[in-house]
């Protein structure tokens, strides 16, 4: 897809060539990670290494890191049987298994009872990052992995879900972090793959990519990338405010992701905008990828106590580490067209 600007990376991000590279050499070990032979042990050797390399970027004790297919079905393995509350900002991962009712204020929510509630660490759509409490009962760090200093050891969380497609790794292959207090029902049974918490074989080529992808997104984050790309951020911002257009920019006031930025056209439909950009060369959403399309548009949003004509019009744009200037330009210039001519149509 020639000329194509991909600026929707919290929905998921290219493929690392360190992922790749990993996946490629693991298909050609032909070995059981559960034989006790050479080729079953030469596989599980591939599954130790990433566990390794996730628990040094994660700040996660390696035999506390449970595999799973992705994030979703770890928040399912943490949450499953358990009585959690939570505001009404998770993910839909989190939001099938809790009840929504905690007090959100610009974006954060209030705790009250830390060990049964469920906190994102930072919001998929809006970017805000919230201030975990010590014994928090589960956190989704999907999105703050990779992108900000983060250690599962140090947030207090009990437990924590993952996902590789979010930091450069493939998708489907996600992880369940848990304190050693901490145990499971294992909700697949079978087998007594991950310490009898997940049966299956492990998928270890996936698993591969995701240990190489974690490993080379904390080097990045150690030398200050993300810092360029919220520079990026700012300037698409910053060019969309000296327009002078009614825009509303959702979390400016508080700490957010530095690749993410979430804002509003009045009346102009997010899942249009979506489209017309699309149609124009450009990658972007309206929400979570795993909600588009869906009835619940805006549901973040008005969650957070914004209107429908705010919340339906919103739109998020999402960086990468490869995103330049140029493609932040050619998108503002592009959308601010649009909008233009929207508000041209609903002034006749």
């Amino acid at each position: 897809m020639p000329n194509r600007i991909y600026l929707d990376h919290n929905a998921t991000t290219p493929l690392r060539p360190e992922s790749r590279a990993a996946m490629i050499s693991a298909l050609e070990v032909v070995g059981n990670p559960s034989s006790i032979h050479l080729e079953g042990r030469a596989a599980k050797a591939i599954i130790e290494k990433a566990r390794s390399q996730i628990s040094n970027a994660f700040g996660v004790g390696a035999h506390d890191i449970v595999f799973t297919s992705g994030a979703t079905e770890a928040a399912a393995l943490a949450l499953h049987g358990r009585e959690f509350e939570a505001g009404g900002i998770e993910h839909e991962a989190v939001s099938a298994w809790v009840s929504s009712d905690l007090t959100i204020e610009s974006g954060k929510v209030t705790v009250e009872t830390p060990e049964k509630t469920a906190l994102q660490m930072a919001n998929s759509e809006t970017g805000i990052i919230q201030n975990l409490p010590k014994n928090l009962g589960f956190s989704d760090m999907t999105q703050a992995f990779g992108k900000i200093p983060t250690s599962f050891a140090w947030t207090g969380a009990n437990m924590a879900c993952a996902s590789a497609h979010k930091l450069g790794g493939p998708k489907g292959i996600g992880c369940l972090l848990l304190q050693p207090t901490q145990t499971l029902t294992a909700q697949m049974q079978g087998g007594g793959q991950e310490r009898g918490r997940r049966a299956g074989t492990e998928n270890v080529v996936g698993i591969a990519g995701f240990g190489a992808a974690a490993e080379a997104a904390a080097k990045d984050l150690a030398e200050g990338k993300w810092h360029e790309i919220e520079k990026l951020r700012n300037i698409l911002e910053e060019t969309l405010e000296a327009s002078g257009k009614p825009i509303t920019y959702i979390g400016t006031d508080v700490s957010r992701l530095p690749n993410t930025s979430c804002f509003s056209a009045p009346g102009w439909k997010g899942e249009t905008q979506v489209m017309q950009m699309d149609l124009a060369g450009f990658a972007i959403s309206a929400g979570s990828a795993c909600s588009s399309g869906k009835v619940k548009s805006g549901r973040v949003l008005k969650s957070m106590g914004y209107e429908t004509n705010i919340s339906n019009s919103a739109i998020r744009v999402s960086l990468g580490l490869l995103t330049t200037e140029i493609e932040i330009q050619q998108f503002v210039t592009t959308w601010l067209s649009a909008y233009d001519s929207f508000l041209a149509r609903r002034a006749a």
